[in-house]
């Protein structure tokens, strides 16, 4: 496989090079895809865990009668106040 990277990429592998902490341009790349991977594999399990979330609050909206958004703000802030209060 041959790669062809941009003036700027080249420019910030040589920096990362100079610094003394990398030995070669596939050591930071090796460091950059595992990074990457990382990065993706974290997306993935909050997503899930947002999925699951929401799953869950909508299976337990069945059984919660409605609240209008008025109410529910109010109730919120009345929250806030106790846990100040109790700071206090």
């Amino acid at each position: 496989m041959s790669i062809i990277l941009t003036q700027e990429q080249e420019q910030f592998i040589q920096a990362k090079l100079q610094t003394g902490k990398y030995r070669t341009a596939q050591e930071i790349l090796e460091f950059a895809f595992r990074l990457l991977d990382e990065y993706e594999q974290a997306d993935s399990d909050w997503i899930n865990s947002a999925r699951q979330k929401i799953d869950a609050a909508v299976a337990a909206s069945v059984h919660t009668p409605p609240v209008d958004g008025k109410t529910f703000v109010n109730q919120i802030l009345e929250q806030f106040q106790q846990v100040r209060e109790r700071q206090e």
